[in-house]
């Protein structure tokens, strides 16, 4: 009965073990090798500043879809590009430097705390909170849930506000994405022109909280010869691409026209191509 019983079990593990290495051959999936040399070229970030969830995620789909270009990886930058490019026969393109850029300046602005906040050293926490402690409802609250996403030492926190040092900035995004107020954006590094402000509401709603808020006059947006600003969602935003293309022919006229100094010059930024390599670049 016991030897029965073992040659039963002997013959039953036989049986689904060759089941199984049948199934593993007819629904095997193909991986293309290139996935994992791909991967391991890439810097192991995970932050999502490709647009994938994660580098392997990024590695399958720049290898299996031909519209994927060899560039989107910002912590990589140009060397990784080159080297996927090459791994996948894939053209690279040099893609536009980013970096992070805080669209507040409430100490400038004066603005004062409606109560002292004293819960989870949060902003996301403080926002919960009677739409948080600052009197304006938009304001960078300093308490740096984007510092603690940062993958370099490119944003610090000074006098409850975020700091951002753009040489180290490899514009991955994923501070941006942590902000509960939106107050940090993803701008080019040669970018002219930025606006120092994240407020949606408009005049006197502003000018009681900050002595720098944007108040929606529409200056900048009459002014700008590129029609490079707009109000977007009740906010003042900056097409940079047009505002790029456009050049330096402006003299930055959306700045001097605005009334409460939003719209300021990057002194750091990357000078304009002139006319002449525009036309080489094609």
């Amino acid at each position: 009965m016991v030897v029965s019983s073992i040659l039963t079990l002997t013959g039953l593990g036989f049986a689904a073990a060759a089941m199984l290495s049948v199934a593993s051959r007819v629904f095997a999936v193909y991986e293309d090798p290139r996935v994992e040399k791909v991967t391991g070229t890439l810097p192991g970030a995970n932050c999502g500043g490709c647009g994938y969830a994660g580098c392997e995620g990024y590695a399958n789909a720049v290898v299996n879809d031909p519209s994927i270009p060899p560039n989107l990886c910002v912590v990589g930058g140009a060397k990784t590009a080159s080297a996927i490019g090459t791994l996948t026969g894939k053209l690279t393109t040099e893609m536009e430097p980013l970096c992070a850029y805080r669209r507040c300046d409430k100490n400038a602005g004066q603005v004062a705390q409606r109560f002292d906040y004293k819960g989870i050293p949060s902003c996301a926490a403080a926002a919960a909170l009677h739409h948080g402690s600052d009197q304006c409802g938009f304001s960078c609250l300093g308490f740096g849930d984007c510092v603690k996403e940062c993958l370099t030492e490119g944003l610090r926190i000074e006098n409850y506000i975020v700091v951002v040092n753009e040489q180290m900035c490899v514009g991955c995004g994923k501070c941006v994405k942590v902000c509960p107020r939106d107050v940090l954006q993803l701008i080019p590094k040669r970018a002219r022109v930025a606006i120092t402000c994240s407020t949606k509401d408009k005049l006197k709603a502003v000018m009681d909280v900050c002595k720098v808020g944007c108040i929606h006059c529409g200056k900048c947006v009459k002014t700008c010869p590129a029609k490079a600003i707009t109000m977007d969602n009740d906010r003042i935003q900056i097409d940079q691409k047009a505002c790029l293309e456009y050049g330096g022919a402006c003299g930055q006229a959306c700045a001097a026209a605005c009334p409460r100094d939003i719209l300021r010059l990057r002194p750091g930024a990357l000078p304009c191509p002139t006319e002449e390599e525009q036309k080489k670049a094609g």
